[in-house]
């Protein structure tokens, strides 16, 4: 199954972004480690991974508040 990131303005609604798939989580996670700063830059609040259909995890890209 093919992974790929959905990505979450601060709304909640889905928001354009990178349309790139990978072959596996482990290379899905490395490449948003490596992009994720560019995202948030671009209004991206939120990513959800996806493999096939089914949603494995959200993880938010705002900074933490204390």
């Amino acid at each position: 199954m093919a992974w790929s990131w959905r990505y979450e303005g601060a709304d909640g609604a889905t928001v354009d972004g990178p349309s790139d798939t990978f072959g596996s989580q482990a290379d899905a996670e490395s490449w948003l480690g490596q992009v994720w700063r560019q995202l948030a830059e671009a209004g991206v609040s939120t990513v959800v991974l996806i493999e096939g259909e089914r949603v494995e995890y959200r993880m938010s890209l705002l900074p933490a508040t204390e």
